[in-house]
Formats: C-alpha cells, sequence, structure tokens
C-alpha cells in the first residue's frame, strides 16, 4: 500500500513537472490524469503546489522590497536632476541652433558645390569619350572631302567599332550609327564616280600611250633588236618621294607611268573592305569591254591617210597595255583568261578592220608606211605578251593586196607606153645609142662585127621600156617583203609569182585592149606580136635577175616558159591572132564590099573579077609581112582569110535580096572561085598541111561544080554517101540556087516562045527541085 502511493505521488509529480515544463500544450497530460480517475488525488497535489510556489513569491518579494523603496527614492532624485539637465540642454540646443545656422548654410553650399563639382567630373569623362567620336567625325569628313575613299573607310570602321560602343546611350550616336550605312555608300558612289573618270580619262589617253610604247619599240629595235620579246624595265618614281612626273618628259616615261592607276586601286581597296569587290570586278569588266568594242571601231574612211591608221592602231595597243599593266598590279581585278578571251575578240575585229580598209588603198606607199606601222604593232604587243599570228598572216594578205596595187599602177604605166608608142622597129644612129638600146635590153640575136649605123633593131621602142619597167616592178614587190623575216625561199617564190601575174596577166591585158583599140593597124599588131616574142626571150634575164636580189638559184626559166607557163603571152598573142583576122576580115569586106557582079550575067568575063583579083594581091602582100611572126599566127591568119572569103562568097550565093541568078553568073563565080583555089594551094604561107586552105572552098567548088555540070542524077544517086562528089551540098542551099536560077529564066523567057529544049529544061529543073524538097524532108544524119 504505501509502495502504491509512492508510485502515485511520484506520478503525480511528473505531471506537475509536465505542466510547469509545457506552456501550450496540457492535453495528453489531463487525459493521463482523468483516465486513472486520481484527479481528485492530483488537484489536492496541485493545490500542495501552488502554495509552495506563494510562499517562494512571498520570500523573495522580502527579499527585493526594500532594495525597490532605496530605488522609488534614486529615480525622485534623479527626476528632479533630470529637469534640470532638459533645461540646459534645451538652452544649449538653442544656443547650438543658434550657432549652427551658419554651419548648416555653408554645409548645404559646400555640399551643392560637391554635387556640381562631381557632375563636372562627369561631364568631362563624358566629354573625353565624346571626343574621340566628334574627333574622328570631324576626320572622316576632311577625309571624304579631300576625295581619300580608302582612309575615310578605315576612319569610318574605327568610328563604328572603337568609339561609338562608348557613347552609345546618347542620342547622337544613335544618329551617328544610322548614318554609317549612307556615308559608306557615299563613299562607294563617290569612288566610283572617280573611277568612271578615270576610264574616260584613259580611253582619250589609250592613244597616247600606244603612240609612246610603239615609239620605245622603235627605239628598242634601232638600238638592239635583241630587246624584242621583252618588256622594258624602267624605275618608277614613287610619288611618295615627291617626284611629280613632271620631271620627266614623255620620251623618258614608259607607257604605264603616264598613267595615275590609284583610282583603280583605290575603288578596289573601297570595295574590297565593302564586301562588294566581286561586283565592283563584274562592272570593271564590263566597262573595258564596252570601251574595246569602241576603241576597236575603226574610223570612217581609214584607209585614206596613214594617220587614221595610226590613231586606230596607238588606241588599241594603248588599251591593251593598260589592261596588261591593271592584270600584272590590279591584284586579280582581271584574270588572264578574261584578257585572252577580250584580246581573242580584239584581234578578230583587228584584222577584220585592217583587211576590210586595206582592201580599200589604192596607194602603193601608203601600204607600205601601213606595213611598217602593224609589224611595229605586232612587235610592241608581242613585247607585253600578246599573240600576233593573225596580224602577221593579215600581213601577207596585205603583201597579196600591195602587188595587186603595184600591178594596176604598172597596168597604167604599160598602158601610157602603149598608147605613145608607135610601134616602129628602134634604130641606132650611132655607137652611143646602140649600147644605150643593148645596156637597157638583154638583146641576144646574131649582132654582124661591123655595124653600119643607122642600125635597125627587129623590136620596137616597146621592149626595153617595158623590160624596165618589169625590173622597177621587181624592186617595188621587195620592199614589202623588208623586215617581214620571211626566207629567201618565200621572197623568191613572191616576187617570181607576182612578176608572172604581172606579165602574163596585167601587160598581156594591156596589149589585148591595145589590139582592139580602132586606131592599130595590122602591121602594128603584127611588130607587137613580134616584140611579146623577145619579151619572152628576155623572161631568162629577168629570172637571173630576181636570184642575184633573193640569193635563191635560178629556176631554168626559158624563153616563154615562166614558171611551168608554156607561153607567157600566149593569151594576149591568141588575143592578137583574133584581131588580126579581124583585121584581115575587115579589109576583105572593104574588097568584097566593091564587087559589081551582073546576077543575070549570060555569059563569064573568062577572067576573075577585079574585086577577086585585088583580094588575091593584098593576101599575098600582106603574108610577105608575115615572115617575122611565129609560123602558127601566119598559118591562122590564112586560114581565116579563106574562110571568110569562102563563107563570103557563099553569102552572096544565097543572099536574100538577089531573087534572079543566072548561069552565066555561076560561071563567073566559078572562075573568081578558081583564082582564089590557086592562091590557096601556091601555099602562101610556110607550114600548112596540104589543101587545108582548099578544104575552105570544097563546099562552095561542090556547089558549083554540080550546076555548072548540071550533074543531078549523080547527086540523087549518091547522096548521103561517103563517096559522094557533092557530099557537102545540102539539099536546102541547092533549092535556094536553083529557084533564083529559074526565077532568072523566068525573066529572060517571058515575053518569047520557048523552044522546046528550054520547056524541057524547066521541066528538068522543076523535076530537080521537086526531088531536092524530097531529100530536104528527110531527117539528116
Amino acid at each position: 500500500m504505501e509502495r502504491s502511493s509512492n508510485e502515485i505521488n511520484a506520478q503525480h509529480d511528473l505531471y506537475l513537472q509536465e505542466i510547469e515544463g509545457i506552456d501550450d500544450y496540457w492535453g495528453p497530460t489531463f487525459r493521463a490524469i482523468y483516465k486513472n480517475d486520481k484527479h481528485d488525488a492530483f488537484a489536492e497535489k496541485l493545490e500542495q503546489r501552488i502554495k509552495h510556489h506563494d510562499k517562494d513569491i512571498e520570500r523573495l518579494c522580502n527579499v527585493y522590497y526594500q532594495g525597490f523603496i532605496e530605488s522609488i527614492r534614486e529615480l525622485l532624485e534623479v527626476r528632479s536632476q533630470a529637469k534640470k539637465l532638459n533645461s540646459e540642454v534645451l538652452t544649449l540646443d538653442k544656443n547650438l541652433h543658434v550657432a549652427a545656422q551658419g554651419i548648416s548654410k555653408s554645409g548645404a553650399e559646400l555640399l551643392q558645390a560637391r554635387k556640381v563639382q562631381n557632375n563636372i567630373v562627369v561631364v568631362i569623362s563624358q566629354l573625353n569619350l565624346c571626343l574621340p567620336v566628334l574627333t574622328t567625325y570631324s576626320k572622316l569628313k576632311k577625309q571624304i572631302m579631300d576625295k581619300r575613299y580608302y582612309p575615310a573607310l578605315k576612319t569610318l570602321e574605327e568610328l563604328e567599332h572603337t568609339h561609338l560602343p562608348h557613347v552609345a546611350n546618347y542620342r547622337f550616336s544613335l544618329q551617328l550609327r544610322e548614318s554609317i550605312p549612307k556615308i559608306r555608300e557615299s563613299i562607294e558612289t563617290a569612288s566610283m564616280s572617280d573611277l568612271k573618270d578615270f576610264l574616260e580619262n584613259i580611253r582619250r589617253y589609250s592613244p597616247k600611250i600606244g603612240e609612246v610604247a610603239m615609239k620605245h619599240t622603235n627605239e628598242q629595235l634601232a638600238s638592239d633588236p635583241t630587246l624584242v620579246g621583252r618588256k622594258k624595265k624602267r624605275i618608277i618614281p614613287n610619288p611618295g618621294d615627291g617626284i611629280s612626273s613632271s620631271h620627266y618628259s614623255e620620251e623618258d616615261l614608259s607607257a604605264q607611268e603616264m598613267i595615275d592607276f590609284s583610282p583603280i586601286y583605290r575603288c578596289l581597296h573601297i570595295s574590297t573592305v565593302l564586301g562588294s569587290r566581286a561586283t565592283f570586278e563584274t562592272y570593271y569588266r564590263a566597262e573595258r569591254t564596252k570601251q574595246a568594242r569602241l576603241v576597236l571601231q575603226p574610223p570612217t574612211n581609214m584607209h585614206e591617210s596613214e594617220e587614221s591608221y595610226r590613231q586606230y592602231i596607238y588606241a588599241v595597243l594603248g588599251f591593251f597595255i593598260l589592261e596588261d599593266h591593271v592584270l600584272n598590279t590590279g591584284n586579280g581585278l582581271i584574270t588572264r583568261a578574261f584578257l585572252d578571251d577580250m584580246w581573242t575578240m580584239a584581234l578578230t575585229k583587228i584584222v577584220a578592220a585592217l583587211q576590210t580598209n586595206s582592201s580599200y588603198c589604192t596607194d602603193a606607199t601608203l601600204i607600205l608606211r601601213i606595213k611598217d606601222l602593224i609589224m611595229l604593232f605586232c612587235t610592241t604587243l608581242r613585247n607585253y605578251g600578246y599573240t600576233v599570228k593573225p596580224l602577221w598572216e593579215q600581213l601577207r594578205e596585205l603583201r597579196d593586196h600591195y602587188t595587186e596595187v603595184l600591178m594596176q599602177r604598172w597596168v597604167q604605166v604599160f598602158r601610157e607606153i602603149l598608147s605613145k608608142e608607135d610601134f616602129q622597129v628602134v634604130q641606132a644612129g650611132s655607137q652611143v645609142e646602140y649600147d644605150d638600146i643593148v645596156s637597157s635590153f638583154p638583146f641576144e640575136d646574131d649582132i654582124p662585127d661591123d655595124i653600119v649605123f643607122p642600125y635597125a633593131f627587129p623590136f620596137s621602142g616597146m621592149v626595153p621600156k617595158i623590160y624596165q619597167q618589169v625590173k622597177e616592178f621587181i624592186y617595188a614587190c621587195l620592199k614589202f617583203s623588208e623586215d617581214l623575216n620571211l626566207s629567201q625561199v618565200e621572197v623568191d617564190e613572191m616576187i617570181r609569182k607576182s612578176m608572172n601575174l604581172l606579165l602574163t596577166r596585167s601587160f598581156s591585158g594591156c596589149l589585148s585592149s591595145t589590139f582592139r583599140s580602132n586606131h592599130i593597124n595590122l602591121q602594128e599588131i603584127i611588130q607587137i606580136i613580134v616584140d611579146t616574142g623577145y619579151l619572152e626571150q628576155a623572161t631568162i634575164y629577168l629570172d637571173q635577175f630576181i636570184s642575184n636580189i633573193t640569193g635563191e638559184e635560178s629556176r631554168g626559166v626559158t624563153a616563154g616558159v615562166v614558171q611551168g607557163q608554156p607561153a607567157m603571152f600566149r593569151v594576149a598573142r591568141e588575143d592578137a591572132v583574133r584581131q588580126i583576122c579581124e583585121k584581115l576580115k575587115q579589109k576583105l569586106n572593104e574588097f568584097i564590099e566593091l564587087e559589081s557582079y551582073d546576077w543575070v550575067l549570060v555569059e563569064p568575063q573568062g577572067h576573075a573579077s577585079s574585086f577577086i583579083s585585088d583580094i588575091i594581091a593584098f593576101l599575098q602582100t600582106t603574108f610577105v609581112s608575115f615572115t617575122n611572126l611565129p609560123p602558127e599566127v601566119a598559118q591562122i591568119a590564112c586560114k581565116s582569110a579563106c574562110a571568110h572569103i569562102a563563107n563570103s562568097m557563099m553569102l552572096l550565093l544565097l543572099n536574100e535580096d538577089i531573087k534572079q541568078i543566072s548561069m552565066g553568073f555561076l560561071h563567073q563565080v566559078n572562075l573568081d572561085l578558081l583564082q582564089c583555089e590557086q592562091f590557096a594551094a601556091s601555099e602562101p604561107v610556110k607550114g600548112l598541111q596540104e589543101d587545108v586552105l582548099l578544104s575552105y572552098f570544097v563546099k562552095l567548088r561542090e556547089i558549083l561544080d554540080l550546076f555548072t555540070s548540071w550533074d543531078w542524077p549523080t547527086y540523087f544517086h549518091d547522096y548521103a554517101q561517103e563517096t559522094s562528089k557533092y557530099k557537102q551540098v545540102n539539099p536546102d542551099v541547092a533549092i535556094v540556087i536553083l529557084e533564083k536560077l529559074r526565077e532568072g529564066d523566068k525573066k529572060s523567057t517571058m515575053f518569047t516562045v520557048l523552044k522546046k529544049s528550054e520547056r524541057d529544061k524547066k521541066k528538068l529543073q522543076e523535076t530537080v527541085l521537086k526531088q531536092l524538097k524530097q531529100l530536104s524532108q528527110l531527117p539528116s544524119n
């Protein structure tokens, strides 16, 4: 029992400790007290504890009460002293306030001053940040004004990336930043404007550059030909050294030194900085291509003067010298491929322009100057690395044109010689005259030891004159080949070909024109043919003359044979033969016009007609004068004369104006034909085959034999047979003649009574005519 009582007390003490120890949450404790139904006992215990604590409090109060009373008493004393101190403090504060008013005012002023000072310091620091911006911007404006665009771009970059970020809070910074693209654009525009001015200036100055370059090349060639193919190296004065180009004359400066290329380099740097290099390269190349096309257009009527050629070549040369310089110094502004393409295009146009204009040029001296100009042009271009092969080919074409122009000039010379020549043999009245003639023309004929003056040469004065002019022509041809670097073989072939063309075409053409002129007579034509023979013989000396000039061996030209041509004046001689034949025909026509036939003659005269006798006499005299001609010429002329006589007599028989003829007329024509046949058989010209001339009269002979012998049965029986005696008698021709005979018989028997023999003759004529008409209806073999 005692033990449980102690446990309960201990439990209650524990509860009391929990209550005393915990201030806010007693629920579990109270639940435990009431759970054990010991709350009454706990309440008593709690009451006891309260009383215990009250006793403790009372005891403590008794202990500290005396101290409290003393403290109150001390506080009351302090109160009086505090009031006194308060009054003293108020007095002191009032006095201090009065005294501090001045100090406070000075302090406020000092504070304001400090603020102003601080603001000034801030402003100075900000101004120090803004001053580089303003200074740089002022520098930029000055550089733009002075057209120093590349430094201006560098300054603009410095302003944008270095200085403006420090003043980004200011409004003017924003304005500057917004104006930077516009400034860049204005710099680019201004630099491009300078570039356009530069391009325009170099276009105008290109001819001068080309002229100076060609002059330097000419000087190099004159001093040292081995310099050809190498660019001239010179020390270019540095602009930074203060040396101006005025200290150098144009003769001292090279072509590149005469132009300030800084606008190109400046624009190239600017476009590189602006990131538009590709656009700039495209623009520059396009503009230069346009200028190239303008430069390559030849001036109007360029072929009329050497100066026009010079200006054209100078301009082209200057243009490509500048482009070569830009290629080497422009840091890739143009490429070798671009320049090669432009040169290829230009070369085609240059060759076409030179070819077209030179083809109009008719002055040989001007062509020689053009040749020298083109050669110097080619050499200068080759020095700068350009290909000039097409230009050398053009020089070869120009050489051919030069030869043509020379031949045209010599055509005039030949015509003048031929127009003034009387075509009489040259006579030397003294030894001096003889020597002059022999020295001007190589005369090879046998010359007697004792020459009797006056001595007559077989040729006319035309021969030595033409020979000397051919030599002059050879010299003129040789002038074009100078400095062309042609081999001796090429020069030799060119001169021989040109001489051959001169003689076979130009001179032969002049001869042909002379032959066709009205004032030339038959004897003069004969003398010209003789002269051409001597000129052909002299070609071997011309061949040797060419060999002496060119150094090539002689080609072995024999008389009348040049470069494989069997007869140098064959065409002219054929024309001369035709003219001889025409002259003979004209003369024969004059005789034939004098014929006075009685178409209804009853009996023949018993001898040939007078006009036939005159013709035969004329021909005999004429053919005697043909002894100096080549045999074939006289033979052709003789054949032509006989053929013309036979045809003329046949035309007389078939003349439509003559309606009536008689047998007496036919017998008279037969006598005339006999006279002609005797002439043909007499061999008037040597070398003709037997019966060749008689063959021209066979047709007329068969017709006359048929009618005079009235051998119609034989004609009809052998008609169309090779063995026919009258195989060349055409039925139509026989019908015409027979009808004219019948008309003649009608006129003679119109007022008479026909005899039986005449009636039989008439019936026979009708029968023959009927049969002839039947034959004419048959198809010809």
